[in-house]
């Protein structure tokens, strides 16, 4: 085609319809097929751009990353702000403080999940640290700038909030923690834990160090018997007697490891025989385990710790403390939590549905958040009421029958009590033949579900539950448009309706404690427990598959197959 003809045949179009004056693509070839023109914008007298909500994400951690990789809907402009620019498998941190696995093969960069959403995210790296609730805003701050020496600070406003900054390491106000002792909840934790056990080592090897001070620089002592405590206790074992003891076999037996643990057991959430086996795996490995004994100070050279048996206060010597003693608040969610008057939480007390209670547009989940789980007991007059539709002031079983399943669905602490007391339904929980004839008022009814609010427990601070929350809040996100100004609706059992979607409930899908030795226990639905090698295969298998994505797969999965081949690298980097 010739431009001169190009030029007239886009001349007529143009005059015979004016519509297409403002949006037209036009396209043709030279020497067989390269683009020429392209025109596109909106039509003359088209509508508005509709307004899209302003999403604010604090954290990319499991719940933070967990809602963007699920949230599909272009309603939002969401602004991601973390202090970090990835996303980080934290369950194999322990791996990464004695190489078995690498540091960068357990992050993801938050862009990149980000990117593969489909969904515009902006990312800022800052962080937040202060929540403004009433004027809908955050305030965030950058890191230090290494020429200027100053911060960036601005502002960003929200129509809803997603806080999901996770939480800090719990030191119970110990003197000494925060000066002499090693955390394990971020990857830069991770490597200087690395760095200071291969320095300890190098340092002790030196030829004027003394037997007793030799004694003192390698031993190592974990305070805290829960998972993380207990798996870097058998990694770091396992480094010493595998690797370390080649590259330097005269300071093996100089090695000491100690875990120190307040409570009765080491792993005292898992089932009673996992439990027994970690500690006699333990005791045959060498690791001294010592129960009931609460840390009471730590400093340079020595922990100080007070045995709850005897009374006594005994120190040990150290070269290195690791501190893992369970999840404390971030000072700046401290301080929403007093703007809001929950001054007597560990955490931001959320409804069932992870709304932040005393805030309409305020989401919380992950370690920064505890559900304040609704009680029967505080219901029992409108659930009886709700049930006697005949308002004879007496419930038979059909007529509970007709509302058993919204009780439980409420209240998930009646599913709990019937399972754990054998209890098949809930004609069983009234004390009452399964096929007689149920007649009950409501002093009955109440004496009856007495009991059932004991089964109430928080959610542990695990990944697991951190996941699933974002997962469950993504969803509601995506299908917010469907529904009113909010996700919430009335409760039912309040007499003004019914909420919109369902409360959140965790599934627990089972966990995992690495014991060392190619030796892991597992604790899985139905009392199902394992333990022994072939299960270390099953968490290598469900490890590998709860990767953020296939890059992560590969290289973790590589990882161990180098350290099968050719040990754990112990240099310094």
């Amino acid at each position: 085609m010739r431009w001169s003809s190009f030029y007239h045949t886009a001349s007529r179009l143009f005059h015979e319809y004016p519509s297409w004056s403002k949006s037209v693509i036009v396209c043709t070839t030279i020497s067989g097929g390269g683009l020429v023109a392209y025109s596109d914008a909106k039509p003359e007298h088209g509508e508005e751009p509709i307004q899209k909500k302003k999403v604010v994400v604090l954290g990319t951690g499991w719940a933070g990353t967990s809602f963007l990789k699920n949230i599909k809907s272009n309603s939002y402009d969401i602004h991601v702000v973390s202090p970090r620019n990835y996303f980080a498998f934290t369950p194999l941190l322990p791996s990464v403080t004695c190489g078995t696995v690498e540091a960068r093969s357990i992050v993801e960069p938050i862009r990149s999940i980000t990117r593969r959403s489909g969904v515009n995210i902006h990312f800022s790296e800052a962080e937040c640290y202060k929540i403004d609730h009433k004027n809908n805003k955050v305030f965030c701050r950058s890191g230090k700038d290494r020429k200027t020496g100053g911060e960036d600070e601005f502002s960003i406003d929200y129509d809803y909030l997603v806080i999901a900054m996770g939480g800090r390491s719990n030191t119970f106000n110990t003197p000494g923690v925060y000066e002499h002792a090693h955390f394990l909840k971020e990857v830069d934790e991770a490597l200087r834990i690395r760095q200071t056990v291969i320095d300890l080592f190098e340092r002790a090897s030196l030829p004027s160090v003394s037997v007793e001070d030799k004694k003192k620089l390698l031993s190592f002592v974990v305070v805290g018997g829960g998972p993380t405590g207990v798996e870097f206790s058998a990694e770091l074992h396992d480094f010493v007697h595998e690797d370390i003891a080649k590259l330097y076999p005269s300071l093996k037996d100089y090695v000491k490891i100690t875990l120190l643990e307040a409570g009765d057991h080491i792993l005292n959430m898992f089932d009673k025989r996992i439990t027994e086996f970690a500690e006699h795996k333990f005791a045959r490995d060498g690791i001294d385990v010592k129960l009931g004994s609460m840390v009471v100070k730590v400093s340079e050279n020595e922990i100080t710790a007070k045995e709850r048996s005897t009374g006594q206060v005994v120190s040990i010597p150290h070269g290195m403390v690791v501190w893992s003693t369970g999840i404390g608040a971030r000072p700046e969610i401290v301080e929403f939590m007093k703007q809001l008057g929950q001054t007597n939480r560990r955490a931001l007390v959320t409804d069932e549905w992870l709304r932040v209670e005393g805030c309409d547009n305020v989401y919380a989940l992950g370690d920064c958040a505890t559900i304040n789980q609704r009680k029967v007991m505080e219901d029992i007059a409108v659930i009886f009421s709700k049930a006697d539709k005949n308002d004879s002031g007496k419930l038979d079983l059909q007529e509970f029958k007709e509302v058993v399943n919204d009780i439980i669905e409420r209240y998930p602490q009646v599913d709990i009590y019937l399972k754990k007391n054998q209890m098949k339904d809930m004609a069983s929980l009234l004390k009452k033949p399964k096929d007689s004839a149920i007649v009950v008022d409501i002093e009955y009814f109440k004496q009856a579900l007495s009991k059932v609010d004991s089964q109430m427990k928080n959610l542990p601070a695990t990944a697991q539950v951190a996941a699933q929350q974002g997962v469950y809040l993504s969803d509601c996100f995506n299908r917010m448009e469907l529904c009113e100004k909010y996700p919430e609706g009335p409760l039912r059992f309040r007499g003004v309706g019914r909420h919109r979607f369902r409360p959140f409930r965790y599934k627990h899908l089972g966990q995992f404690a690495p014991l060392g030795g190619e030796q892991t226990a597992a604790q899985l639905p139905g009392d199902w427990i394992s333990i022994g090698q072939s299960t270390q295969w099953l968490w290598y298998s469900v490890y590998t598959s709860k990767q953020v994505c296939w890059r992560t797969r590969a290289l973790v999965v590589g990882d161990w197959c180098r350290r099968y081949t050719f040990g754990r690298d112990s240099s310094r980097i």
